[in-house]
């Protein structure tokens, strides 16, 4: 349908959209897994544009910018102050409780736009601002460090970006996961092992990220930890998680995180990775009319 364009509004960037990825988070939101917060919305959330109009002096006129899921902050609650604005009590999310990305125009706050590495084009850059940076918060929220043995459960577009910034550390990376295109995904990019959902990895994991919406992923994930490891949930809606075995999964100081939105840090440092690592991940374009086929 036809809106009109956004108006301008102090402290903001209006942006020609020239690109905005597809993430499961925006199917949540169509499908009304996460409540709705507004009586209508534009979802899209990983939204590559021109500045248009609010220009600053980092982000001129015409220069190119990303925007993310975290589109804004209080900046006075007690997470604010404590230097955790992912977690922040009255957030802005992009495409959720304002308008995102699946339009011509958008306007956006100034302080959440990025500047964006030259050598990644629009459509390949997109999926990086959502699907590149939580997964690589996920590596943080792990606690992942170099050489270690990490195992990724779900190899959607997130798990498969991640994996480049892992080897870089040197990192065995073991792949659990449903679909054989995303076993011959995890395969080709070199990772260490690739197993179905129901296969164990076959060494005990330091680490463990689950990508998928499932509690049942995240006990196969438990149950592949050596004892002090580490399960981080990349997940912002999870279906019922099954009872389990405390004595045998979860004893001896392994521990589960949830994965809670990004930070400006995790943006620019996930950023500067990817220009340096070349990251380019796998995309299908769609027009904007074909947006609800892309799925």
């Amino acid at each position: 349908m036809q809106v009109p364009c956004p108006e301008s509004e102090p402290g903001h960037l209006l942006l020609k959209v020239l690109a905005c990825g597809v993430c499961r988070t925006d199917l949540h939101i169509v499908e009304r897994d996460l409540a709705p917060m507004q009586a209508r919305i534009i979802p899209g959330h990983q939204i590559v544009g021109r500045v248009m109009s609010g220009a600053t002096d980092e982000l001129p006129v015409g220069s190119r910018v990303g925007v993310s899921w975290i589109g804004g902050i209080d900046g006075d609650c007690w997470y604010c102050h404590h230097d955790m604005e992912n977690l922040c009590d009255r957030p802005v999310f992009t495409g959720y409780t304002v308008n995102g990305g699946f339009a011509e125009f958008v306007s956006v706050r100034a302080d959440f736009a990025f500047a964006l590495p030259d050598n990644l084009d629009d459509t390949h850059v997109a999926p990086l601002l959502c699907a590149g940076i939580i997964g690589f918060r996920s590596l943080r929220v792990a606690g992942v460090l170099p050489k270690e043995r990490v195992g990724l459960f779900g190899f959607g577009s997130s798990a498969s970006l991640a994996i480049a910034i892992l080897q870089s550390w040197d990192c065995e990376v073991y792949v659990s996961t449903r679909g054989d295109s995303h076993r011959q995904l995890a395969t080709s990019l070199g990772a260490t092992w690739v197993g179905s959902e129901d296969d164990r990895p076959p060494v005990p994991l330091d680490r463990a990220i689950t990508f998928a919406p499932s509690g049942k992923v995240v006990i196969s994930a438990l149950a592949s930890l050596r004892k002090g490891g580490v399960v981080a949930i990349n997940a912002i809606h999870l279906d019922q998680m099954p009872a389990f075995d405390y004595d045998k999964l979860l004893w001896g100081e392994r521990q589960i995180r949830s994965v809670a939105n990004m930070n400006r840090t995790d943006a620019h440092d996930f950023l500067q990775f990817a220009e340096r690592l070349r990251i380019r991940p796998n995309v299908s374009v769609y027009s904007l009319a074909d947006v609800n086929k892309a799925n």
